[in-house]
């Protein structure tokens, strides 16, 4: 019984470990912003950063997702962030980016005002996202980061993009 007892101590102090060391492990992200506020993305998800070129619409697609763009032989959906996530203010721009992301294997543009840099953030500088009790979906936040005088809100990018109310993913796809 007692090595029994021990055995457990030693592998939940072990797991303990194990999760303080992801804990502490960093993380690349891109940054972007959206209107007012600065984002970060995972960098794996991240295929290319392109210019903005009006794509072809598709008739009865939400407002959020303005369009097609053929991204060398791949027909690539197109979503403006900003419209998404309620931003006051949408302005197409010099500055304005497609951010090409590979999603669940499907690649899909996000349109973003700017985007900022690369940033390597460790484990222990991101803090848990806040819970709302509204009827805001912030299930793709995973967390707020400050950097200097900078705040960066990081979210799921898969999670946003998967959301039934998007139709671009099917349920299949979402799972894998």
């Amino acid at each position: 019984m007692d090595m029994r007892n021990e055995a457990t101590h030693l592998a939940r102090h072990d797991s303990a470990r194990a999760a303080a060391a992801a804990q502490k492990a960093s993380a690349e992200f891109l940054t972007f912003r959206l209107g007012g506020e600065e984002y970060g993305i995972d960098i794996l998800r991240v295929q290319e950063i392109r210019s903005y070129e009006e794509p072809t619409r598709i008739a009865n697609a939400p407002s959020f997702i303005k369009g097609v763009v053929n991204l060398r032989g791949v027909i690539v959906p197109v979503v403006d962030l900003r419209i998404k996530l309620g931003c006051d203010k949408v302005e197409y721009n010099g500055f304005t980016v497609v951010i090409v992301l590979n999603v669940h294997g499907r690649v899909v543009g996000a349109v973003v005002d700017s985007v900022s840099d690369v940033l390597e953030l460790a484990g222990d500088l991101i803090k848990p996202a806040p819970e709302m009790n509204t009827n805001v979906d912030t299930t793709f936040i995973t967390g707020i980061a400050s950097v200097g005088e900078r705040m960066l809100i990081l979210m799921d990018i898969e999670a946003l993009m998967s959301g039934s109310d998007m139709g671009l993913m099917d349920s299949t796809q979402a799972l894998q």
